[in-house]
């Protein structure tokens, strides 16, 4: 696999090659200098953002937010199954014929659960 830098308006961006040189790029990383330049205008870039925050987890909080465990059912990895019974979760939604990147095998199945989960639980 060969990766290679463009010049602006990607600046850092690294573009990978997983098919050769002569063939499209195959994969993207966007750059911390690229990602600070503007391509999210509306977040701010302090230290002060709610995300840097510390979050104290308590007993009585725990179990406070909604989960659900989306199941890409071809991916074959008992890791899905051990995740749901050792952290338990409100619902279980499964995508059909789904592997690991099902947002690339099924985008259409995941944006409606994603959606769904949107509508019923936000």
């Amino acid at each position: 696999m060969q990766s290679s830098q463009r010049s602006v308006p990607y600046m850092d961006t690294q573009f990978v090659f997983g098919n050769g040189p002569d063939s499209p790029p195959t994969t993207l990383v966007l750059g911390p200098n690229y990602m600070a330049s503007g391509v999210l205008p509306l977040v701010p870039h302090s230290s002060s953002l709610e995300t840097e925050k510390v979050v104290v987890v308590t007993k009585e909080k725990y179990g406070s937010v909604r989960r659900i465990y989306i199941v890409c059912d071809e991916e074959n990895d008992p890791k899905q199954t051990w995740m749901i019974e050792n952290n338990p979760v409100d619902e279980v939604m499964v995508i059909s014929d789904s592997d690991h990147m099902a947002m690339f095998s099924k985008p259409q199945e995941l944006c409606s659960c994603l959606l769904d989960i949107g509508d019923r639980y936000l």
